[in-house]
């Protein structure tokens, strides 16, 4: 489903991560973890293809970094649902009209789709706010908005960059339960965080960046936090 092999990633012509070797499989739920600007957005961004490996190869979803064209990403990014810490809604589009933008600009049927945004919405709870205005949510809110519009297409993946990095911990943790229940339907979840709480809260496969390296680790309640696998 996703995997990197051999790859150096890069951004602004400085290299980031080195020698990235990982596979992750169809239906996992996945954390990757690191502090602030270890290179945890870049690796997603290498995932849907907004970065290229300098070196070696990253697939996704049948799409592969050495031989998909540049013609083709918006076709590989249909398959993907990306949530931002964010939000990234259009504040002058009811909440409605944000989840049905994403179904209009790939030719999706009018009489389609209604029913997808609805349904995507009563998967976050929030088929009561279709005709909100994103402002007139809160944060959390908001944020549900941001997975519901990842969902509404039936992604194969979601990548979540830092999602809950601008919520309070209550609201982060409702979040993550959301992912997870996407994640139970079969889809890829790919969570970027530095809220080690969260993970611990909710432990899953987790990813750790350390330096230009990313490695398997494993939690630990000792004040170290995580400690890698042998």
């Amino acid at each position: 489903m996703i995997s990197f092999i051999n790859a150096d990633l890069e951004l602004d012509r400085q290299p980031i991560l080195t020698d990235i070797n990982l596979t992750i499989d169809r239906g996992e739920l996945v954390y990757i973890v690191g502090k602030s600007g270890s290179g945890k957005s870049t690796l997603l961004k290498a995932l849907y293809m907004d970065i290229k490996p300098r070196r070696g190869e990253v697939s996704i979803a049948g799409y592969s970094s050495s031989t998909t064209k540049r013609r083709h990403i918006a076709h590989l990014r249909r398959k993907l649902g990306i949530v931002f810490q964010d939000f990234r809604l259009l504040h002058d589009r009811s909440v409605y009209d944000n989840l049905a933008f994403v179904l209009k600009v790939t030719n999706t049927r009018q009489s389609l789709i209604r029913d997808s945004v609805m349904q995507a919405l009563e998967e976050v709870g929030l088929a009561h706010a279709a005709r909100q205005m994103p402002l007139n949510l809160s944060g959390g809110e908001q944020q549900r908005v941001a997975i519901a519009r990842a969902l509404v297409r039936e992604p194969v993946a979601i990548l979540a960059d830092e999602p809950t990095g601008n919520l309070d911990p209550d609201t982060s943790l409702e979040i993550l339960e959301y992912l997870k229940k996407i994640n139970q339907k079969g889809i890829v979840v790919v969570i970027a965080t530095h809220d080690y709480e969260l993970v611990r809260h909710h432990p899953a496969r987790t990813l750790q960046i350390s330096g230009d390296t990313i490695r398997e680790t494993t939690f630990s309640n000792s004040p170290a936090g995580y400690r890698p696998l042998p």
